[in-house]
């Protein structure tokens, strides 16, 4: 028997881990969420759509793609330096299947119950399967970090390493785990992308500009760069790199990845050589480390150099939407 829109929200999504989150009174059941802002705050908010076929693999695993569409969103509430706080879900399925909606809802489960994040409200139709991610926070009136505020002389950084999910990626389109330590690495960090959220909350009161890496340093780099009509010089040699992907591709293939191959969801900040040692002091104790890998100038344009020489920019600097 065929599950009716309000069956399948009951079943699947008002499990106990998606009922709770922070400054939420009302839920999923009514015609819109309640949501209790404290004074001084402001709230953030972000969408994000994931197409099968197109941003996951037609065979992934449903409990990999509700995990990995959450995690996708709270990166860009991370980028802001916002508190998660809830999300909404619009499901757009060809048909019901409850082995698929029961793992898809578990993925969701498994990461809001990590952040306290409630999920309240959304909408299901049918169609070819489609997902899509509000996300909201809040953040200390003021202190949102954003794209447009890089200056002449801040150092940039990036947390993590780059290139592991582009990577990773070769592997999930193969369908199963690999078994293999350094595939598998790569596997789980394109279907198992870390929000950098906490680091975002600490970046507040040092950061000039951040962003999340989704389409790859290169363009996600350009955009903070045109938002705050900047230049800027990137070292390559100082990429953050993992092991992994040291192991499974040659120097030239892990490079390209780190700075074209987007999905890593780290965070690319920059901040004024004065604020650098309290940043650095303030982030000791995170488990994710922070890289420098460059510099803003006046001078427009960016700048790619490995020691004294100049490396080219690649014809396409990331991820395009169209």
């Amino acid at each position: 028997m065929s599950l009716s829109e309000f069956e399948l929200i009951e079943r699947f999504f008002k499990r106990p881990q998606l009922a709770h989150g922070q400054g939420v009174i009302l839920g999923i059941g009514d015609d819109c969420a309640l949501l209790n802002l404290h004074h001084g705050e402001q709230m953030a908010i972000s969408l994000d759509t994931m197409v099968a076929g197109v941003h996951f693999p037609l065979h992934a695993a449903p409990r990999d793609i509700g995990y990995r569409l959450l995690a996708s969103n709270l990166s860009d509430l991370a980028a802001m330096g916002a508190e998660p706080m809830c999300f909404t879900l619009g499901l757009t399925l060809p048909q019901v299947e409850e082995t698929w909606l029961e793992g898809f809802s578990q993925g969701l489960a498994e990461l809001a119950q990590q952040y306290h994040l409630a999920l309240v409200g959304g909408d299901t139709t049918r169609g070819p399967l489609t997902l899509s991610i509000q996300v909201h926070g809040r953040v200390p009136a003021g202190q949102a970090l954003r794209r447009d505020g890089a200056m002449h002389g801040d150092l940039i950084y990036v947390s993590g390493t780059l290139g592991d999910a582009a990577a990773g990626l070769a592997y999930a389109l193969a369908g199963a785990q690999p078994s293999e330590e350094a595939s598998g690495y790569l596997w789980q960090r394109f279907y198992r992308p870390s929000p950098r959220l906490e680091l975002g909350m600490r970046l507040r009161p040092y950061a000039s500009a951040v962003i999340d890496i989704s389409d790859g340093l290169l363009a996600d780099l350009g955009h903070v760069l045109k938002a705050s009509h900047m230049g800027a010089d990137l070292q390559l040699d100082s990429l953050p790199l993992s092991e992994a992907l040291r192991s499974t591709r040659d120097a030239e293939q892990a490079l390209q990845l780190a700075l074209c191959g987007g999905e890593d969801f780290e965070l690319c900040f920059t901040v004024s050589p004065q604020e650098e040692p309290q940043m650095l002091r303030a982030l000791q104790h995170l488990s994710v480390p922070v890289t420098r890998i460059g510099q803003v100038h006046q001078r427009t344009g960016l700048r790619l150099w490995q020691g004294e020489q100049s490396y080219p920019l690649p014809a396409q600097a990331g991820y395009q939407h169209f």
